[in-house]
């Protein structure tokens, strides 16, 4: 098993874990290498959800580049909403787990298809 395949199976663990779901591996496997290098990196691999900076390219980078959403209060509803998922406490929330609860979110799997 490779770096990016064992990468993706933590990933999956954290979906059941700690956000209670059953992950659509092959959506996830999508938006992982969609993440592209960033997640063999400790730091970018992970979002930190207390910075407002980093909601903020959460928001501007992947929902309105990537996803096509226009912007508007819902995106960043919607990105609290899943870090709540996540667990607010949770320290290491993956960037791949926050971009496929979001995806999930707004029905974006078609962007990945």
């Amino acid at each position: 098993m490779g770096k990016r395949d064992e990468l993706i199976a933590k990933y999956a663990d954290d979906l059941r874990g700690k956000c209670g779901m059953e992950p659509d591996m092959d959506l996830l496997t999508k938006v992982t290498i969609g993440c592209g290098p960033a997640i063999y990196n400790d730091d970018a691999s992970t979002v930190a959800a207390t910075q407002e900076g980093e909601l903020e390219t959460v928001k501007t980078n992947f929902l309105m580049r990537k996803l096509g959403l226009p912007d508007g209060p819902e995106l960043m509803d919607a990105i609290n909403s899943v870090i709540e998922t996540y667990g607010r406490s949770e320290r290491n929330k993956y960037r791949a787990v926050v971009y496929y609860l979001l995806v999930k979110h707004f029905g974006k799997e078609g962007v990945y298809a």
